[in-house]
């Protein structure tokens, strides 16, 4: 297997990791159906690329497709134990850009809309980077 890939999938995690990136990647994935499809009460596109237009984040549209994606996407490579490191390496970039843009000013507490789901999103994000994807994964089945 070329070395490069064998990198990407390779783990050293065990169960736990999985659990942690299963019910992450669902979560990432929820957030990420809002604003791409308007599912479980969500804006859709169209909407959300208006509210990052409103906060000074342009052009909305192509970012709000780039963020719904990332989410999307990427909480399904993290169900399903696919690729997660570069699909992680995107979900921690998404939080950064959430963190720093929308929920810094607002204080830690997730009650004022502040940054403390988006930075434990962010560190589940980093964890699952440098770990891979555990045990039970897809990435390990095409490690070995």
């Amino acid at each position: 297997m070329n070395r490069l890939i064998k990198t990407i999938v390779e783990t050293r995690a065990g169960y736990g990791l999985t659990l942690l990136r299963v019910i992450t990647g669902l979560t990432f994935a929820a957030h990420g159906s809002q604003k791409l499809f308007g599912w479980f009460g969500g804006p859709g596109l169209t909407g959300v690329g208006q509210w990052m237009e409103s906060i000074g984040l342009t052009p909305g549209y192509p970012l709000a497709l780039l963020a719904g994606s990332a989410e999307f996407f990427g909480g399904l490579a993290l169900i399903i134990g696919l690729l997660v490191r570069p699909a992680a390496a995107a979900l921690a970039v998404n939080m950064l850009v959430a963190i720093f843009s929308v929920h810094i000013g607002n204080g830690f507490f997730m009650s004022n809309n502040g940054y403390e789901f988006a930075l434990v999103l962010l560190t589940i994000s980093l964890a699952v980077l440098i770990e891979g994807a555990g045990r039970l994964s897809v990435d390990r089945r095409l490690a070995n």
